[in-house]
């Protein structure tokens, strides 16, 4: 067995926890600034961590006020946004255990979460929350109460707490331990019921000591970033609470549709998100060059993006490439840089495979991508890229204090400071995952001189009818980098040869119709069935198969007049396909391929 590790000299104490930083800070720095809110006019406010931690304490009595006891789990059902940072922490103030849930859940998976959890109180965003989830959150027989934040819920808190003694918190301070569980976390269950990850105190600080000594340069006290990822997902919430532990300056928005704007008037130093949107940002940018009449020059300064970080792992751009590089750098790569705000420094990738093409692209721009891997049950990262030890394609090295291995059947196994200690109430799932000393992952991947490549999952394995193994992940990554591909779900188990669905980009449908000279007017189903389209598509399939051998390469598609979408069910949260569910739900699309 293959075996990578990085040492680590961290030791946390038993009685540190996330709120310890908090404490130190309103002692010794109160005047840091921690956090920017978005006032009413659209300003972003500083918040000290002095004003932060005088809000925490606040939040916490009312809890306390309201019989939230040590132990007890707290819903917590929201966007993105400052208050849900304010009441996870006061969650932890007062000794409580924060359920994440995405606002984006069905209800019957918000009654599962309820009802396994056994929370005790509930806070949702918005009365649409609480009006969609009303059934099932009467179901939830262990819940007694429902705060709504855009109702006055912290303002209402604070009102409880306000007859609550300082000596309480400090009760519940000195009763904290380091293992007490920190926060549940369902998986996005892309198959099968969400499991309930226990995260302790301890798991997240190991993660965001980790991740600040493996990547430095992206934890520098008084930069800042925009956290536009919903914090029910462990990567987001490690984001928030590692700029906590290290003085990065904060802010949150949900507000996808104006990212683009919140990213030019927030200006951050450093993004951090999911691969998907490093997507939208090169295929919205190649769409508008094309809709200008300059995607040839966008293509152009593409291919020499890619090319020029390619040369920077193979001896460095020689004159020609540099020159270039230097007159496209004035043409396109100053705008791309833009479209993030401007000063963005650098950014990391995670959540699901980013693939070489756009991480040489964005070095090559400007912005390295520094792409990482874990899953909810690691605390997010447990292998990272970083400045001085880089290897694109790769998930990185080891953070410190991990242990890679790759089992003889290519799974992916983990051991760390930062990995689970099991799910919640659920001896046999804990069982299936934790053996042998190792967190068994589910993952396929390679080790090359410490740097890890993942293939794809074992669950995502297709077994074609003559018995090729396939991982669909490298062509539908191929073929969602066309500008008008939204989403492509790769088929084939146990069938003759390899199919795929593809979906088409919304936002991108009427550029292309204007430039082909199509109504405005023209149905996504007579999209669908337009020749020209399918032609661009029959490119792209070319393009992806051109990677892998005949045995694995896409025989037929269908293109689908509905997109994948998290509010229809066929994506998780942060856009990973449900396979299973498009599975179900195009059933008989996938039955055509192959009648």
């Amino acid at each position: 067995m293959q075996e990578f590790s990085t040492p680590s000299t961290l030791t946390i104490g038993d009685k540190v926890t996330t709120i310890t930083r908090i404490q130190n800070l309103r002692r010794d720095r109160p005047t840091l600034p921690l956090f920017k809110r978005q006032g009413d006019s659209g300003h972003w406010l500083t918040v000290t961590a002095g004003q932060f931690a005088e809000e925490v304490d606040a939040v916490a009595k009312g809890l306390i006020a309201s019989g939230v006891g040590p132990g007890d789990r707290v819903g917590l059902l929201s966007s993105t946004r400052y208050e849900w940072s304010l009441i996870d922490y006061a969650i932890w103030r007062a000794g409580a255990t924060t359920v994440a849930i995405y606002e984006t859940s069905a209800p019957d998976q918000v009654e599962w979460i309820l009802t396994d959890s056994g929370a005790k109180l509930l806070v949702v965003e918005n009365a649409d929350h609480q009006a969609k989830h009303s059934a099932v959150i009467s179901a939830a027989t262990a819940l007694q109460e429902t705060l709504v934040i855009d109702d006055g819920a912290v303002a209402e808190l604070r009102k409880r707490g306000a007859d609550v003694a300082d000596s309480a918190l400090d009760e519940r301070e000195a009763g904290a331990s380091s293992s007490d569980a920190a926060t549940l976390i369902y998986t996005s269950g892309t198959t099968g019921r969400p499991k309930g990850v226990v995260l302790t105190h301890a798991n997240f600080l190991a993660e965001t000591e980790a991740v600040k000594t493996s990547v430095a340069s992206g934890l520098e006290e008084g930069k800042s970033t925009l956290l536009f990822l919903p914090l029910a997902h462990i990567f987001a919430r490690v984001v928030a609470v590692g700029c906590v532990e290290n003085g990065v300056v904060l802010g949150h928005t949900s507000d996808i549709p104006n990212l683009v704007e919140n990213l030019g008037v927030f200006k951050p130093n450093y993004v951090l998100s999911v691969p998907r949107v490093f997507e939208k940002v090169y295929n919205s940018a190649r769409q508008k060059a094309v809709d200008g009449g300059k995607g040839n020059i966008f293509d152009k300064a593409s291919a020499t993006a890619i090319a020029y970080s390619e040369a920077l792992d193979a001896g460095g751009p020689g004159l020609g490439l540099k020159i270039k590089h230097a007159v496209f750098d004035k043409l396109v790569y100053g705008k791309l840089r833009a479209a993030l705000g401007g000063q963005c420094e650098a950014a990391v990738s995670g959540g699901a495979p980013l693939g070489a093409r756009l991480g040489h692209f964005f070095r090559g721009v400007g912005i390295p991508i520094y792409e990482g891997y874990g899953l909810t049950e690691t605390t997010a990262a447990v292998t990272a890229n970083n400045e001085e030890h880089t290897m694109i394609g790769s998930v990185g090295r080891p953070v410190p204090g991990v242990t890679v291995a790759i089992a003889d059947d290519g799974e992916v196994l983990l051991k760390g400071p930062m990995v689970f200690g099991g799910y919640w109430q659920n001896e046999a799932a804990t069982a299936d995952s934790l053996r042998d000393g190792w967190f068994h992952t589910g993952d396929i991947g390679t080790l090359n001189d410490g740097f890890l490549f993942i293939t794809g999952r074992k669950k995502e394995l297709i077994v074609t009818a003559g018995g090729k193994n396939v991982s669909p992940a490298q062509l539908e990554d191929t073929i969602r980098a066309h500008p008008m591909v939204s989403q492509c779900l790769v088929v084939g188990d146990q069938k003759p040869f390899i199919g795929a669905l593809i979906t088409i980009d919304p936002e991108a449908a009427p550029g292309w119709l204007e430039r082909h000279d199509l109504p405005a007017t023209t149905t996504m189903e007579e999209l669908a069935a337009n020749p020209l389209l399918r032609a661009e598509f029959e490119e792209a399939v070319k393009a992806a198969n051109a990677k892998v051998s005949a045995a694995e390469q896409i025989k037929k598609f269908d293109i689908l007049s509905t997109d994948f979408t998290i509010d229809t069910g066929e994506l998780t949260p942060t856009m990973k396909l449900k396979r299973n569910v498009i599975h179900d739900t195009y059933k008989q699309a996938i039955a055509n391929l192959y009648s």
